[in-house]
């Protein structure tokens, strides 16, 4: 964490002209579900204030720009990202190579990973719900990079195990991937399972290759002072995870 509630800081060895950052739900202007940060459009939120949020969170991380957000459709599309990039593309990722231009993700139980290349070239945001994760998009991401051992990866504010209850089918959609998933997953009393976000986003990036993998110690759902969390609220505002080259 920072000193400012409001945002999180990603504790890792990131080139120094690489910048990251993670919104909490406190220091917005939203009210009832939506206290306080509440940065979606498109959770019925007062636009207005929505918008106020996103020049908040912009300006407590001291952005160089607007962060560039995306429609996110739990897909697999990763978009490059230039000082022309306008907001609202389709996509569960971005990446650019371009300094100042902000990637940016959005989620509320969801996992976000930041890229970046231990050169601080390039840098990517990731999207990554079970669907996203289940068909590829950390894998389409970091082919977006040349060298995955050069890799570093923060995991940011995601649904911890203890909280997120799958159905089989999730369960076997992982092992039809890859046997090893099993591990990820953990029986419940009523056929369902536990599954481990955090722990499925490192067996993908370590299958692809990538060492250096930090953060992961959140849980969007049990700490409701810090985090919206649409499993346990249904209606709830969303958090942003950024990261851009200075």
């Amino acid at each position: 964490m920072s000193d400012n509630s409001s945002i999180i800081v990603p504790d890792w060895p990131a080139p120094a002209n690489v910048r990251a950052v993670c919104s909490t739900r406190q220091g917005g202007c939203s009210a009832g579900v939506y206290a306080s940060l509440n940065v979606g459009l498109h959770v019925n939120d007062n636009p207005l204030l929505v918008h106020e949020n996103r020049r908040r969170y912009q300006q407590l991380a001291k952005m160089p720009a607007s962060p560039v957000w995306l429609e996110q459709v739990h897909g697999v599309r990763v978009l490059p990202l230039d000082r022309h990039t306008v907001s609202g593309e389709t996509a569960d990722a971005s990446v650019t190579t371009e300094p100042g231009v902000v990637a940016t993700v959005m989620t509320a139980d969801c996992l976000p990973l930041l890229l970046c290349d231990t050169q601080g070239t390039q840098v990517a945001a990731i999207h990554a719900g079970w669907r996203g994760l289940c068909n590829g998009v950390v894998e389409a991401t970091v082919a977006q990079f040349a060298a995955p051992a050069q890799l570093m990866v923060y995991l940011g504010p995601a649904i911890s195990q203890r909280a997120f209850e799958v159905g089989p089918e999730v369960r076997a959609a992982f092992m039809a991937h890859n046997a090893a998933a099993e591990a990820a997953f953990v029986a419940a009393s009523n056929g369902k399972f536990f599954a481990d976000l955090y722990f499925l986003a490192r067996q993908r990036l370590q299958h692809c290759g990538v060492r250096q993998i930090y953060g992961g110690s959140f849980c969007t759902h049990q700490q409701t002072e810090l985090f919206f969390s649409y499993r346990r609220d249904g209606q709830t505002g969303r958090m942003a995870s950024s990261i851009w080259l200075d």
